[in-house]
């Protein structure tokens, strides 16, 4: 077992893992410091934690795009941060038009849906225009050349958007629905939040249960692990990387309806931190890694 397991781990992985350990005992002995010093109330804990869950759980919704397709293609999607402005970008427009017709608020549910899947719509159709169009034609080029040209999309899209949309952001109207707090025994938790988190949960767990349990999820397992492999034991590796991408742009879409609904304002350059931290997130734990997304 030892010897498989020296076989298997890299250095690089050794490394990542040394600074995931680094950066775990330094946020436990600062929150250890923190707590001794008094600064924060109970109630503020509270609050910092549901902070820390709503935002953590989208970043790592939006990271699932990256590991995804670099799981597959052993290249890093820069432009995938576009692809999480696209959809919510493109989808208030949507929104705004259902305030101003009174169908938002009087139908809550359904207005929520119909941007939400819009948004997703958006992000995936353009993650399939970016994979045929940029990603394809270098399939077997140098790893550095689609690295470059994922930089290239990133700037492109963003500019793209500017274009269509302007540099104005956009602001989603907020939901009546969503006013106010969930009172779990002595925590009261604001009712948007709430949502989130646990859309969030519910996005990752469809989306790990397709990777590990259904024959396509099966397939880009084992395209990941040997392209020539799996091509001749008949699997068509283009639909594979095609669904792989679609994937990622729904996650992507998703991540960003619920990030709007914290934030409510959207723009053509929102992607940017989002991205980085989820690309971050992702890195950390290493790229490919579905659960360590």
């Amino acid at each position: 077992m030892l010897k498989r397991w020296r076989q298997t781990v890299t250095a690089t992985d050794l490394v990542v893992w040394a600074i995931g350990l680094t950066i775990g005992i330094g946020v436990i002995y600062g929150s250890i410091q923190t707590i001794r010093a008094g600064q924060y109330t109970s109630q503020q804990w509270i609050n910092l934690t549901i902070d820390g869950l709503k935002l953590g759980e989208i970043y790592a919704l939006n990271a699932l795009g990256y590991t995804l397709v670099y799981g597959i293609l052993r290249m890093i999607n820069f432009a995938h941060s576009e692809i999480f402005m696209s959809g919510p970008f493109t989808a208030v427009f949507l929104a705004k038009y259902l305030n101003s017709i009174g169908f938002y608020n009087s139908h809550p549910i359904i207005s929520l849906l119909l941007i939400t899947l819009l948004s997703a719509a958006i992000s995936a159709t353009l993650a399939i225009l970016l994979e045929r169009i940029a990603y394809r034609p270098l399939r077997f080029a140098p790893r550095l050349v689609p690295l470059i040209t994922a930089i290239g999309a990133s700037f492109f899209l963003q500019y793209t958007f500017r274009g269509m949309y302007g540099n104005d952001p956009e602001t989603y109207p907020t939901f009546d629905i969503l006013k106010g707090v969930f009172q779990i025994g002595p925590i009261p938790i604001p009712k948007t939040d709430a949502l989130v988190i646990v859309s969030a949960i519910l996005m990752m767990l469809i989306l790990y249960g397709i990777v590990q349990y259904t024959k396509i999820g099966k397939a880009m397992r084992s395209v990941s692990e040997d392209k020539e492999t799996a091509l001749l034991m008949g699997i068509d590796v283009d639909r594979v990387i095609v669904f792989t991408f679609i994937l990622g742009g729904i996650s992507a879409g998703v991540a960003g309806i619920l990030y709007s609904l914290i934030f409510h304002q959207v723009h053509f350059y929102m992607g940017f931190i989002p991205g980085l931290k989820a690309f971050t997130a992702a890195v950390l734990r290493g790229m490919g890694n579905v659960v360590g997304a």
